[in-house]
């Protein structure tokens, strides 16, 4: 590039391109640093001072710029759109240093540039995407050139709207149609531009029936036009779409043409499915678009150009009404808004521009082809062949549930008639979302929640491909990433509903039904002084609850625990995640209660022994001053005075036994210190009770993780078969004793009939955990006959 910015004949626009690259260079270098150094950000000039006298270089000036866009950035995926810029990126953003030098020439220069300019960029459009004898109007902000296609249809439509203003739309109210599918916010945004009233608006709904559920209803339509003109109400502007901005259906737009064309109402299209015009092959939905009264297309994300203007296409031939709408001006600023688009446009070339739309409707067809082949994964736009755009869902059908209800909820309904499934796969779909959008960040995905379908995920190539660089081998990655997640997404939502039942089932837990959860489910423990009618903080059920996720983040098994408020209150829960594997839920359920519980009374035993420790020490200070008051009254006053005392007790001692007191932890009371000072040992008192432990003692293999069903069966096969073992030995010992063993039991006069011998004795303390047999009752064995 540096080789042909020496044949520039003007040094400026030479300095300009120059310039320009290293600037990128250096913003991009810098990044890179900043990358590298693992969290060092760098905060020299951050933070705003005087302004200096004598200025800064264009290196300390871009360093500042540098810091000020990457110096607090944690996220990747936008520092990686501006490395992915690419040349033809550069070559947009010079066009907005071109326009600031162009706008010096003088008037009558700069007026033939602009004109050329946009004559050129107007023409390219036009023909790119077959719309004949169009008029272009650029703008920053997407919606603003609907707003300006409104104000000339008003003008066409109200020919004294000039001088009468607003008393012309009084007498006679406009009204504009957007269908229901539209971008949210769009109506809204009309209305604070035109200075119109809400009632203005007309929300036309989308197919109930037949068809596509994101379309206009066209019968519908129209007979809402009907009433508004039995009404005295003017008819004005329909907003059709061409790739609606939720799941990217087109709409019918030759029949609303025709209906548009009986009613004079001016008919305007947007959406995503216009780029496709550009190609060779186009649906006859998105061909009826260019004949239409308008159209906004957006060429920037189609094609990875950053800064560059969406464009509204316009058809009107009194040029004294598009200057008045401002869809035209004479101001040469204005028109040097084409000016990046121009540039890019030349630079791409009509082939560069097909090849870039082809693409990312390619990557489209490639995921939806792989998508069918995928189980439990729902696509919504079947229908649609030719949609650059694809929307999928997870889904399963449990037993007795209704598949329709599943797939596809009515909508109006209560939450029991949709289904405890619609909020579950909500959820999980939620996860998968935001787990895919991690593992392949290239993707471009996005998680949004439709009215009917619930949460889903979608992919628009055409919206993210250029500026991420999606490939085909980063949609393969995401259908194995897609199959990689299913088995946790099924073994989930399975778990669930039983989790739920086992849950309501155990006494002290209580179920908390998250529909924002994707884990197996929330659950939250009810000790003693809980309050159930409550929905504040409770301090105490918060401490149980962070000793029980301690507890139970150490059994290290494969489920993850977090604790968090509950869903519509702030009473502490335990939020249990994913499972990747069949999980024992009864074992998990009666851990989580057993384990609660213990908490809640080891805490109230300690609780309950310092209140009897503290009324302790004051009943043995009681009793103490009590004793020395005996003390006094059996030694007398006389030997209480220092000299006195002394001779006193040396002619006539006194023998009287030291009287303290010890506190029994165990037994919660007082004790005499006499039998220490006695025998000269310490009493050992009431040996404690063991502490029953409620949890259950499964055994498991070297390696198994706790809450696994799959080995469960082999754990109790392998316990019986040991018991039936022993019981074999025990049967074999009897039968090798015979005769001898009937002689000592018979010489055995001390041996009392219900008392076991030895042998039984050590039989019966092997089998412990066995079921006594009903010959453990007998000592004396028969022989059997063949033995006799």
């Amino acid at each position: 590039m540096d080789a042909s910015l020496e044949k520039i004949a003007d040094p400026t626009l030479a300095e300009m391109g120059k310039n320009l690259k290293e600037a990128m260079k250096m913003l991009e270098d810098s990044q890179r640093r900043t990358e590298e150094e693992n969290g060092k950000k760098l905060i020299s000039g951050d933070i705003p001072g005087p302004l200096q006298g004598s200025g800064q270089d264009m290196v300390s000036i871009l360093q500042l710029v540098q810091n000020l866009m990457h110096g607090d950035e944690d996220e990747e995926p936008q520092s990686a759109r501006i490395q992915n810029i690419g040349e033809q990126g550069h070559i947009a953003l010079l066009g907005h240093s071109l326009g600031a030098y162009i706008s010096t020439l003088d008037k009558e220069r700069l007026r033939k540039l602009t004109t050329r300019i946009l004559s050129d960029t107007t023409l390219w459009l036009c023909r790119i995407f077959r719309y004949e004898n169009g008029c272009a109007y650029f703008h920053e902000e997407e919606r603003e050139g609907l707003a300006k296609i409104c104000r000339l249809a008003i003008h066409s439509r109200y020919e004294d709207f000039v001088v009468d203003g607003f008393n012309v739309l009084y007498n006679k109210k406009p009204v504009i149609y957007l269908s229901a599918a539209a971008m949210p916010g769009l109506g809204q945004y009309l209305c604070n531009q035109l200075g119109l009233p809400f009632p203005c608006l007309c929300r036309v709904p989308c197919n109930t029936m037949f068809g596509s559920q994101h379309q206009m209803d066209v019968a519908f339509l129209e007979k809402l036009i009907k009433e508004d003109i039995e009404q005295g109400k003017l008819p004005l502007l329909l907003v059709a779409n061409a790739g609606t901005a939720a799941v990217g259906h087109t709409d019918k737009i030759g029949r609303l043409k025709e209906l548009c064309e009986q009613y004079e109402i001016w008919l305007h299209v947007e959406g995503v499915n216009l780029a496709t015009l550009a190609l060779g092959y186009v649906s006859s939905s998105v061909l009826a678009a260019t004949k239409c009264d308008s159209m906004t297309l957006t060429p920037g994300p189609w094609l990875g150009l950053p800064a560059v203007p969406a464009v509204t296409l316009y058809k009107h031939d009194d040029p004294a009404l598009t200057l008045v709408a401002g869809l035209t001006s004479n101001k040469p600023a204005d028109k040097l808004r084409a000016l990046p688009l121009w540039l890019s446009l030349q630079y791409l070339g009509l082939d560069g521009i097909v090849e870039r739309i082809k693409h990312a409707c390619q990557l489209s067809q490639r995921l939806q082809e792989s998508l069918k082949k995928v189980n439990h994964i729902k696509i919504l736009v079947e229908d649609e062949l030719s949609s650059p755009v694809v929307v999928f869902r997870f889904f399963q059908e449990l037993p007795g549930s209704d598949p329709v209800l599943n797939a596809v909820p009515v909508p109006n309904m209560a939450p029991s008639a949709v289904g405890w499934e619609r909020h579950s796969c909500d959820a999980l779909n939620r996860w998968l979302g935001e787990q895919l959008k991690e593992l392949v960040p290239t993707s471009g995905l996005t998680v949004m929640d439709l009215e009917v379908e619930g949460t889903c995920v979608r992919f628009s190539p055409l919206m993210t491909a250029a500026v991420l660089g999606t490939r085909g081998e980063d949609v393969d990655q995401l259908v194995a990433c897609i199959q990689s997640k299913l088995p946790v997404l099924t073994c989930t939502l399975q778990l669930r509903e039983e989790f739920k039942q086992e849950v309501t089932g155990t006494t002290g837990l209580l179920y908390v039904d998250d529909p924002n959860w994707p884990g197996i489910g929330v659950v939250r423990y009810e000790h003693a002084n809980d309050d159930k009618s409550s929905l504040k903080l409770d301090p105490e059920g918060e401490k149980i609850h962070a000793g029980l996720l301690k507890k139970l983040n150490e059994l290290e098994s494969d489920l993850t625990f977090k604790m968090g408020p509950e869903y519509k209150s702030m009473k502490s829960c335990i939020y249990i995640g994913m499972a990747s594997d069949d999980i024992d839920v009864s074992e998990l359920v009666e851990t989580i209660a057993v384990t609660a519980r213990e908490i809640e009374e080891n805490s109230r035993l300690l609780e309950n022994m310092t209140e009897v420790v503290r009324k302790g020490i004051q009943e043995a200070q009681v009793q103490l001053q009590k004793a020395n008051e005996e003390r006094l009254l059996e030694e007398g006053v006389l030997r209480q005075i220092p000299v006195v005392g002394s001779v006193l007790n040396w002619f006539s001692p006194v023998q009287a036994s030291q009287k303290g007191r010890s506190f029994n932890l165990t037994a919660g009371s007082l004790e005499s210190t006499e039998h220490t000072y006695v025998y000269k040992v310490q009493g050992t008192g009431v040996t404690p009770p063991q502490t029953p432990s409620g949890t259950r003692t499964k055994q498991r293999l070297p390696g198994q993780k706790p809450f696994k069903r799959s080995l469960r069966g082999s754990d109790a096969q392998s316990e019986t078969s040991s018991v039936s073992h022993i019981e074999d030995l025990e049967k074999m010992e009897h039968l090798s004793g015979g005769p001898e063993q009937d002689a000592l039991e018979a010489n055995s006069p001390e041996q009392h009939p219900g008392t076991p011998t030895p042998q039984e004795g050590e039989q019966t303390g092997a089998l412990q955990n066995r079921a006594q047999r009903p010959e453990d009752d007998h000592p004396q064995v028969e022989e059997p006959e063949s033995l006799r």
